[in-house]
């Protein structure tokens, strides 16, 4: 049964980093056991793939210090660990549901997952070598909090690699992956929530996350160089890698 929780509109809680963060933390409370089905579902069996590109990707470091952020049920967090043997590799989230679900499912590699927000992450400066994250910095309270953070806990030379969907700066291909992102969420959301808005909420989000040129320039402005990027499904995601300066 839908509770009055999910009568929630997400537009009416975007705007605002306490009102965004408070909503997300419901959001994936309810989405928690459902959420790698569903991550197979909206990217047609595609996800696992991606993310593996996405480690695969990252630089031979031999005993680098990992963070993995929204690290949801920790599928990146152990891909990661399983990619760095010799280095640490924690995974943090805002939801206690994620991290449960992400602890059961954690076997062969050594991980910790801590309960946290993007907006202050609990590591010291320079700390950290490698930051990752899926569908992470569009669930930001504030991003640019969340990207001064990843440029605070980086160390120089450090690389930071995201996959999340992503959007053209031209109106007309925003306006398109607006509308099939809403159709397909919505369609989801209905079947496994009976409310549309659960996974429709993508779309929403991405109408407030910067375009593709604007995203590059807020890291450039954070001192980091684009390394890659890739798109996926027509543009509708994109894996990005950067490097910080040193």
């Amino acid at each position: 049964m839908t509770t009055a929780r999910f009568q929630l509109k997400p537009m009416e809680h975007l705007g605002a980093p306490e009102t965004k963060q408070s909503f997300n933390r419901l959001l994936f409370a309810e989405v928690a056991p459902k959420y790698d089905f569903i991550t197979k579902a909206l990217s047609f069996g595609r996800d696992a793939a991606w993310k593996r590109a996405l480690i695969a990707g990252l630089p031979p470091v031999p005993a680098p210090d990992c963070l993995d952020l929204a690290c949801g049920t920790g599928d990146i967090t152990r891909m990661l660990a399983g990619r760095y043997p010799d280095g640490t590799t924690t995974g943090l989230d805002l939801t206690p549901a994620m991290l449960e679900i992400a602890d059961q499912q954690t076997h062969d590699v050594e991980v910790a997952y801590i309960e946290g927000s993007m907006a202050g992450l609990p590591f010291e400066a320079g700390s950290i070598d490698v930051v990752t994250g899926g569908y992470a910095l569009r669930n930001a309270p504030d991003l640019d909090q969340a990207l001064d953070e990843i440029a605070r806990v980086l160390r120089p030379g450090g690389t930071a690699a995201f996959l999340d969907f992503s959007k053209p700066r031209n109106r007309f291909g925003q306006a398109l992956g607006h509308a099939a992102l809403k159709f397909w969420g919505g369609f989801w959301g209905l079947v496994l929530h009976g409310n549309p808005d659960v996974y429709g909420y993508i779309a929403d989000s991405l109408r407030l996350y910067p375009d593709r040129t604007a995203l590059r320039e807020r890291f450039a402005d954070r001192g980091f160089a684009l390394v890659r990027g890739r798109r996926y499904m027509g543009g509708l995601l994109e894996m990005v890698q950067f490097k910080k300066g040193g």
